[in-house]
């Protein structure tokens, strides 16, 4: 087989958060055509007990700890040479050399980056016959401009700086490299409109789900009581739009949601929620789980999805859960980017808190019948190995 250069932003497992999800369904499937050579920070101490079923998929693999506290600082550089904080943050020699080396000593034939920021690890020194393809994602530099007009000063002014490094860091790596891959036609039409220099080399692919575990005819413990009306939100609660999204719907949508409908709940389900979030707990009827074992059971007896999203970009793997589970899903006009129109599914778009209180109460007075979901779209639409052919045969 051939040889394939691996460079992902963080450990590809396990797959319980987004970029995880997919680094690791890449991992799992590209084993299977290249030999490769992983290269990837661990930035949480608990997922070093899980180096050893990643090395399963790998002909070699280097992890190199990150300390986030330790990073923000050292990423400060940036301001100094007008680089983007986030691609200072991810810069460590120990990955760097680890990089040189294989690249010395071994055949690669192909090089895959997984994020963005780990595409300076390459960048000038790989000769033209080596296939090289970046995978975005999604429009990070977008994100931060997004941030900036969340906040105030002086976080703004951080936030649209990055955005403008960053940018001219993607729209650089972009004409550098073979392929550029974002995870949806907008995202990828999105893309194209920013760098038109580099638009013959973005394409885009789609993202997937694990429709054998996300299924609803599995048999799942019952958590909630049967005369509660559960709107769910699940993800990393660490993350300031999953942060921000949480906070919004529980402070100024749920309380008069529960006022009216007493059977409401709304449950907040991800690791690491932030203190912001875990204050959430002292509304009436806001359950804040924290870290759970398994998310489905969550997803199986909920009235809805609930994903009123600010900021967003790509696709929402919280958005193809939902659909897999065959739940009715309530969410913003960010929230549902890259999601194909199907016939089976239509999702309740609510923007504002008016819109967002009004679908809630549709679903508590009326539920959705099990037609009007969205899991026959995922069997179509959303299968992993399908999607990453296309990823194979870029390399």
């Amino acid at each position: 087989m051939k040889s394939l250069l691996y460079l992902v932003h963080r450990l590809p497992y396990p797959p319980n958060k987004g970029d995880k999800i997919t680094s690791f369904n890449m991992l799992k499937y590209l084993s299977q055509h290249f030999n490769i050579y992983l290269a990837c920070f661990i930035d949480d101490p608990e997922d070093w007990q899980y180096i050893d079923i990643v090395k399963k998929y790998c002909q070699d693999s280097c992890f190199v700890e990150l300390n986030p506290k330790i990073s923000k600082l050292l990423s400060l550089r940036g301001l100094l040479s007008r680089e983007a904080l986030s691609v200072t943050y991810y810069r460590k020699n120990t990955l760097q050399q680890w990089v040189d080396a294989t690249l010395n000593n071994q055949s690669i034939d192909s090089v895959l980056i997984f994020s963005g920021v780990m595409a300076q690890y390459v960048s000038h020194k790989l000769p033209p016959e080596i296939k090289t393809v970046l995978d975005l994602e999604d429009v990070d530099s977008d994100k931060w401009r997004q941030y900036a007009e969340e906040h105030r000063w002086p976080m703004s002014w951080v936030y649209k700086r990055e955005a403008k490094y960053l940018l001219a860091y993607e729209t650089a790596m972009a004409q550098e490299f073979d392929t550029t891959v974002l995870v949806s036609k907008e995202e990828a039409d999105f893309f194209k409109q920013l760098i038109p220099k580099g638009e013959a080399k973005v394409i885009h692919r789609t993202q997937g789900v694990d429709s054998d575990f996300f299924d609803p005819a599995l048999d799942y413990n019952t958590l909630y009581q049967t005369n509660e009306k559960v709107f769910v939100f699940i993800g990393a609660m660490d993350y300031w739009p999953n942060i921000d999204a949480a906070i919004w719907f529980a402070e100024k949508i749920f309380p008069k949601i529960f006022k009216k409908y007493p059977q409401a709940r709304f449950y907040i389900v991800g690791m690491n929620p932030s203190d912001e979030v875990k204050k959430l707990n002292d509304i009436e009827a806001v359950i804040v789980t924290g870290c759970v074992e398994d998310v489905r059971p969550y997803l199986a007896y909920a009235t809805a999805a609930v994903l009123p999203l600010r900021v967003a970009r790509g696709i929402q793997n919280k958005v193809l859960e939902a659909m897999a589970m065959e739940i009715p899903v309530i969410a913003t006009d960010n929230a549902l980017q890259g999601i194909k129109p199907c016939a089976d599914f239509v999702p309740i778009q609510a923007d504002s808190e008016a819109e967002l209180f009004s679908a809630v109460e549709q679903l508590i007075q009326q539920p959705l019948s099990i037609k009007n979901t969205g899991r026959s779209c995922i069997l179509e639409n959303y299968n992993w190995d399908t999607n990453l052919k296309k990823i194979e045969e870029l390399l």
